[in-house]
């Protein structure tokens, strides 16, 4: 008998001609029969949505020659790392060392006029997502402050242990496609975000997760926030992992687990997450930075591939995809819990899972692509004319082996491949042409994936 990852069972979706709208099959998406329970856990906080250039500007700074930092210690370290990622069109998240200059500048953002506040961290963004779904309860593991409390949707729940009396606030510094700064001009429209924030670092939520699985009884548990323990030193990142695996193993049998990965830049931190977590959850969720820094760290295939140039080769993705389930997944040899991954990238996503372990693949991956596309240009239904095709019409699977050669038809563009046990479901994405956000669209990409995906019970 197959259960809902989420428990929610939906019809397939398949995109019209070069996916002018996605649509289901079926006028009736889902099948509840009872209201079903998400947790999230660790990491939330207060995003403050702003322009990137308005705000270093504000703060008197000027675009010099861009240098990627991996702890920022000031403001000049901050101007650098925004120019160096601005340049690249590409997303990073990075740690803010000074708690009063942090503050500083926070104040500076938050008096901007077109600041915005929003719900940030992954765990919380992922929860809202759900939440929006009245069949959804979503019970948020993590540090909540006043500004949170109000921002969170009626359906998340938040123990009163995660309650604290001031915000974690992120920066998002976001820019537009095309969006100049003195001689930089950004490719794309991405984000970079920085914060000072202690609580979610030290993983704080992971006592009060342990005491509210049993009461609470999940359907799905979603883990994120991993990232933000750079900050923190190796020894509490080291005892922190273990009592992550550890409370991931108090999860009763038969409940999946999510990990959704964000930036980093420490590889001791990142080879810990792949050796000592990936085994112990289900799935995961993550984007072209962190897959490629995830084999950097780990020894992988294309491991010597510095950076991506442009849009991420479907080929090494697949063959990176290939090699975390084949090495770290579940295996008759074994005893690992993963058995799928979700990848997303601008142009195009890629569902890999270990065959007959999931299924509903084409509308898990075919989902994501729609939320892609819907809420970077925040509408209801894909606007034909606000959105561009920028995926590859033709690739091969592989750049190791002798892969496929695929050209995409544009009546059937969720195009799948098997390799060694493994299913590949991939599908282009509409790029909106103006989004009006960027932040969390990994969060929201996950979260509907994981809604439209069927996960087989733990044999």
């Amino acid at each position: 008998m197959k259960k809902g990852f989420a428990c929610c069972q939906s019809p397939g979706l398949r995109w019209e001609p070069w996916a002018l709208t996605l649509a289901s099959h079926s006028s009736e998406i889902h099948t509840h029969t009872h209201t079903h329970t998400c947790m999230c856990r660790v990491n939330a906080c207060v995003d403050v949505v702003l322009s990137g250039v308005r705000l270093l500007q504000a703060l008197g700074l000027r675009p010099g020659p861009g240098r990627d930092h991996a702890v920022l210690h000031s403001r000049n370290d901050l101007e650098e790392a925004f120019v160096h990622f601005m340049g690249r069109g590409a997303a990073a998240e990075r740690f803010f060392s000074d708690k009063e200059a942090f503050q500083d500048i926070a104040q500076v953002a938050s008096a901007l006029p077109a600041a915005q506040h929003y719900v940030g961290g992954n765990a919380a963004l992922i929860g809202q997502k759900f939440a929006a779904n009245t069949d959804l309860k979503v019970l948020l593991c993590g540090p909540v402050g006043p500004k949170l409390h109000d921002l969170l949707d009626d359906n998340v729940f938040v123990p009163p242990e995660s309650l604290q009396e001031v915000d974690e606030f992120h920066l998002i510094l976001e820019y537009q496609a095309g969006e100049e700064w003195g001689q930089l001009k950004a490719p794309h429209a991405n984000r970079f975000i920085f914060s000072h924030d202690l609580s979610n670092g030290a993983m704080n939520a992971l006592e009060v997760f342990v005491s509210s699985l049993e009461e609470f009884q999940p359907d799905l548990v979603v883990l994120s926030g991993l990232h933000m323990m750079e900050g923190q030193s190796t020894e509490l990142q080291r005892r922190r992992l273990l009592e992550v695996v550890t409370s991931i193993s108090d999860i009763p049998t038969g409940v999946p687990v999510h990990l959704e990965l964000a930036s980093m830049t420490n590889r001791e931190l990142m080879s810990s997450i792949v050796h000592q977590v990936l085994p112990a959850v289900a799935s995961l969720g993550l984007n072209e930075q962190e897959l490629l820094f995830l084999s950097q760290s780990a020894s992988g295939p294309h491991s010597s591939l510095s950076s991506w140039n442009g849009v991420p080769d479907v080929g090494v993705v697949s063959d990176i995809l290939f090699w975390i389930l084949k090495e770290h997944g579940r295996s008759e040899s074994r005893a690992s819990d993963l058995t799928r991954i979700h990848f997303h990238t601008l142009v195009y996503h890629i569902l890999a899972t270990v065959d007959g372990h999931w299924a509903n693949q084409l509308a898990a991956v075919a989902a994501g692509a729609r939320v892609a596309a819907t809420q970077a240009c925040a509408t209801e239904t894909i606007d034909a004319s606000r959105v561009s095709l920028r995926a590859p019409q033709e690739f091969v699977t592989s750049r190791l082996e002798v892969g496929s050669r695929i050209v995409l038809n544009p009546r059937e563009p969720v195009v799948a491949w098997h390799r060694e046990g493994v299913s590949f479901h991939f599908t282009p994405v509409l790029v909106c042409k103006d989004p009006v956000r960027t932040v969390g669209l990994g969060d929201a990409i996950s979260a509907e994936g994981l809604f439209y995906s069927e996960v087989h019970p733990r044999s």
